[in-house]
C-alpha cells in the first residue's frame, strides 16, 4: 500500500500494482487538473536520489519536475515521438531501442573526472546516473514497454559515491515501465529470445563499453537480427528545441555573455590567458551555470591564429589582442559565444580594420539568416562576404591574386560558419548542414580570419592577428533572434576596457 500526500493536506491509498505507469500520468495530470498536486510519500523522509530533486534541492527544482525546467511527462512524450518515428520505418518486426548512459571516467586509479551524462540518453530519459541504460522493446504501434537499467543500492558504494537512485523507486522517478539492474541488462537481452529483431543502437560509437559488450553477446544469438544506428533518430527529435529548452538556451548565453563582459572588463597587460580562463569560469558559476560548456579558447596575440588553442597559458602582452572563445552549461544545455578585444583597451588602426571587416561580415549573415536556407548557404555567403570585404580595405597582398576571393576567404578562416547548439556545444552532429533551418534550431554564426605571421596571402602589418566574433542564434515565429548579450561594437568593447 502506497500513502500519497496532495496538497489541502488530503492523502490518497494506492496499491503499488493498481497504476501502470502510464496510467498514473494520466491520474496524476486528473489531479492536476482540479489543483492537486502529487507530493512525497507521507510514510518516511523525503527521497535522496541519485540526482538533485526537489526535495534535496527546491532552489533548482520545482515539485514537479525530473530536471529543471522538465517534468517527468516530457521524457515520456520524448520517447513516445521516438517510437513514433521508428515505426514509420519499420514495423513489420520486433524493434529494439538501446541507449546507453555515460560510464564514469577515472584520471587515475579511484579519482574520477567531473561526469557528464551521455546527452542522447539524458534527453530520453532525465537519468543523470552513470551506468545505466535505456530498453525500449516495441512489439506494435500501441504496445511497447521502455525499461530502465540502472545501478542497485549499495551501502558501500553510496558511502564513497553518493546516493543512488535504484531499481524501486526508477519507474516512478524516470516514468518508465520498469526497472531492472544494470548487471541484468545481457539477461534481458536474450531474453528476446530467437525472434526476427530490429536492433537500433550506436555500435559504430559505442558510449559504455559494458553495454556493448552485452549487446555483442545478443547479436551472437540465433535469429535473424538487423542492427540500426538509433543516434540519427534521436538528433532528428533534439535539432528542433521546445519552448522550454528554449528557454533554458537563452538563459544560458546570457549567462556566458555576462561572463565574457565581466572578463573583459578585468583585462590588463600581465595578466595570463589563464586567469581570463578562470575569471569566465568562475562568473559563469556563481552565476547559476554547473561548469564551463568545453575548455575555453583564451588566445592572446598570434595564439589566437591555433582555432582550437587551449593551453591558456601565455602572458598577455600590452599589444595583443585577445580572442576568447567560451560558453557555459545551465542544466544540460549550452551556449557558445566569441569576443575578440584589445588587451590595452584600445584597437589599433591595424587590429580596427580587421575587426571591422569580421564584425560587418558576421552581422550581415545574422540579418541573412531570414532568407538562408541552411548552414551550408550560410557558409558560402560567408566566403563570399569575406573575401569581398578583405579586397575592398586593401588587406590582400600580391599573392593573393592567383586565388579567387572565396578561396581566400576560406584559406583566412578555413572552419564553417556555424554549427547547430543544444545540449552539445557542436550539438545534433549527424544532421547535416545542408538540412532546413526551421523554428525551434538554435545555431552560431561565427566567422574569423586568423593571419599567423608566416601567410603570405594578406599584406606584412596585417600578420601575426586571429580574430573571431561568435554569437547564439534561436529560430523563432517572428525570425531568427540573437540571444547572446555581450557587446560587440567596437565602441562598447574599448568602453567596457577602459572600465
Amino acid at each position: 500500500m502506497k500513502f500519497l500526500r496532495l496538497s489541502y493536506g488530503l492523502t490518497w491509498k494506492v496499491h503499488p500494482h493498481f497504476l501502470n505507469v502510464k496510467e498514473s500520468f494520466i491520474f496524476k495530470r486528473k489531479l492536476g487538473d482540479h489543483g492537486i498536486k502529487i507530493g512525497t510519500p507521507l510514510c518516511g523522509p523525503s527521497r535522496i536520489l541519485g540526482q538533485p530533486s526537489s526535495d534535496t534541492h527546491p532552489h533548482l527544482l520545482k515539485p514537479n519536475e525530473l530536471v529543471p525546467g522538465f517534468s517527468v511527462k516530457d521524457f515520456v512524450e520524448r520517447r513516445e515521438r521516438l517510437v513514433t518515428n521508428i515505426l514509420k520505418i519499420k514495423s513489420d518486426i520486433l524493434q529494439v531501442i538501446l541507449v546507453p548512459s555515460s560510464p564514469i571516467h577515472y584520471m587515475t586509479e579511484k579519482i574520477p573526472y567531473v561526469f557528464r551524462q551521455n546527452t542522447d540518453f539524458r534527453y530520453l530519459t532525465g537519468c543523470l546516473e552513470p551506468d545505466s541504460a535505456l530498453l525500449i522493446v516495441i512489439e506494435s504501434e500501441n504496445k511497447y514497454k521502455s525499461t530502465l537499467f540502472l545501478r542497485e543500492k549499495s551501502r558501500h558504494s553510496e558511502l564513497w559515491e553518493g546516493p543512488r537512485t535504484g531499481v524501486e523507486l526508477a519507474p516512478d522517478v524516470f516514468g518508465v515501465d520498469d526497472a531492472k539492474s544494470f548487471q541484468d541488462l545481457e539477461k534481458v537481452l536474450k531474453g528476446i529470445g530467437n525472434k526476427n529483431v530490429t536492433l537500433w543502437y550506436d555500435a559504430l560509437n559505442p558510449v559504455n563499453t559494458a553495454v556493448h559488450r552485452s549487446v555483442a553477446s545478443f547479436l551472437s544469438e540465433s535469429g535473424q537480427k538487423e542492427l540500426l544506428e538509433i543516434r540519427h533518430k534521436i538528433h532528428e527529435l533534439r535539432v528542433v528545441k521546445s519552448l522550454a529548452e528554449q528557454e533554458l538556451m537563452i538563459k544560458s548565453a546570457e549567462i556566458a555573455s555576462d561572463a565574457i563582459k565581466l572578463t573583459l572588463k578585468s583585462t590588463k597587460p600581465g595578466l595570463t590567458e589563464h586567469q581570463l580562463f578562470a575569471s569566465v569560469d568562475y562568473h559563469c558559476r556563481m552565476k547559476g551555470a554547473e561548469f564551463l560548456a568545453y575548455p575555453p579558447v583564451v588566445a592572446a596575440g598570434e595564439n589566437a591564429n591555433i582555432i582550437h588553442y587551449i593551453n591558456n597559458s601565455q602572458q598577455i602582452k600590452e599589444e595583443d589582442l585577445i580572442l576568447m572563445d567560451a560558453g557555459c552549461e545551465l542544466h544540460g544545455y549550452c551556449s557558445d559565444i566569441t569576443r575578440t578585444w584589445p588587451a590595452n583597451g584600445s584597437f589599433s588602426p591595424i587590429h580596427r580594420t580587421l575587426y571591422d571587416i569580421v564584425l560587418s561580415v558576421q552581422l550581415d549573415l545574422i540579418s541573412s539568416c531570414k532568407e538562408i536556407s541552411c548552414l551550408d548557404e550560410l557558409f558560402s555567403v560567408m566566403c563570399k562576404l569575406l573575401g569581398r570585404r578583405l579586397k575592398e580595405a586593401h588587406v590582400l597582398s600580391k599573392t593573393a591574386s592567383n586565388l579567387s576571393l572565396e578561396e581566400v576567404a576560406f584559406k583566412l578562416c578555413p572552419h564553417h560558419v556555424g554549427h547547430y547548439l543544444g545540449m552539445d556545444v557542436h550539438d545534433t552532429a549527424t544532421i547535416p548542414r545542408k538540412t532546413q533551418l526551421k523554428e525551434g534550431m538554435v545555431i552560431t554564426v561565427e566567422p574569423g580570419l586568423y593571419i599567423n605571421s608566416a601567410n603570405i596571402l594578406t599584406k606584412p602589418e596585417f600578420r601575426g592577428i586571429g580574430i573571431r566574433i561568435e554569437d547564439d542564434l534561436l529560430f523563432t515565429n517572428s525570425g531568427p533572434k540573437v540571444i547572446s548579450t555581450c557587446p560587440k561594437s567596437v565602441d562598447e568593447i574599448q568602453s567596457l576596457c577602459k572600465r
